[in-house]
């Protein structure tokens, strides 16, 4: 797929600083680290985070020639908080957007959780001609919602109980949700209270409608038609211990639907992976693009 968009003419962003102007006139964050010269890796963070979330892969890959670019979602982080748009199919132009204004060229682009389906969405819509490989980790393709199609997934109480908890006591639920999401409540889990908070203050950065809406996007999109468009190397990495997004109904359906699509399953690892065993997926990301 060589096509710079399959939408129409390529969006193009304005650039300030640190901020990309998008067409709606929305400001989003993001960080360039790394040499001008070195290969693009361009990371898209999950729910409800920001942009910080990579920041260990980014420094492992900027140490070792690699341009690393990571962005905050609108309406997340340090982007602004437009009322409308977020949505996988917006999420992706965002994403569009900011290659082509950066004008970055055989990329790797790599998705957590959320930003798996962003990166998967994006390379529906816009297809590869800037794109090299692609990795998703713990990420939500095909669907996290159980449907006829998909009895692996999860039931809509799942993310009507998510947002409950984002028009309560936000804070809080982040909180406690961090437990889960870094499998600190296993048995014998090393808990990091430093890195739940660092995992609540990321939340509570976001703006209160941006992340009630995107509780929808990430839950309840198809992206089986976007993931048959794949035609770049994909890795997929996935902990066998995900419990926000379980392995059975993401990992191993969608490395069936990527053609040529490479399956890596982490026995015991949580959806937070990329932190809590920061060095083993630093390695074997290393080794992908290396590859």
């Amino acid at each position: 797929m060589t096509s710079e968009t399959q939408t129409g003419s390529p969006r193009t962003g304005r650039i300030s600083g640190s901020f990309l102007t998008t067409r709606d006139g929305t400001q989003l964050y993001f960080k360039d680290w790394g040499p001008r010269q070195g290969q693009p890796v361009v990371f898209s963070h999950g729910w409800p985070l920001t942009s910080d979330a990579f920041e260990d892969q980014m420094l492992f890959l900027s140490e070792r020639g690699y341009r690393t670019i990571a962005h905050d979602r609108r309406g997340h982080g340090r982007s602004s908080q437009p009322w409308d748009g977020h949505d996988m199919d917006t999420y992706a132009d965002d994403l569009a957007e900011l290659t082509s204004a950066l004008d970055l060229r055989k990329a790797v682009h790599v998705g957590h959780s959320t930003g798996g389906g962003e990166v998967a969405r994006y390379i529906g819509r816009h297809g590869t001609g800037r794109v090299a490989k692609a990795v998703l980790i713990g990420a939500v393709p095909p669907i996290m919602l159980k449907t006829d199609w998909h009895p692996n997934g999860l039931p809509m109480k799942v993310f009507d109980d998510i947002r409950a908890g984002v028009r309560g006591d936000r804070s809080s639920f982040f909180k406690e949700l961090s437990l889960a999401f870094y499998g600190f409540n296993r048995p014998g889990a090393q808990v990091s209270e430093g890195l739940r908070e660092s995992f609540r203050l990321q939340g509570v950065m976001g703006g209160l409608k941006a992340e009630y809406d995107c509780v929808k996007a990430f839950s309840e999109t198809d992206f089986r038609a976007d993931l048959a468009r794949f035609d770049v190397p994909t890795l997929v990495m996935h902990g066998d211990d995900d419990q926000i997004v379980p392995v059975d109904g993401a990992a191993r359906i969608t490395s069936t639907l990527v053609k040529g699509a490479k399956l890596q399953v982490y026995p015991g690892f949580s959806h937070g992976m990329c932190s809590v065993n920061k060095d083993v997926i630093n390695k074997d990301l290393l080794a992908f693009l290396q590859g």
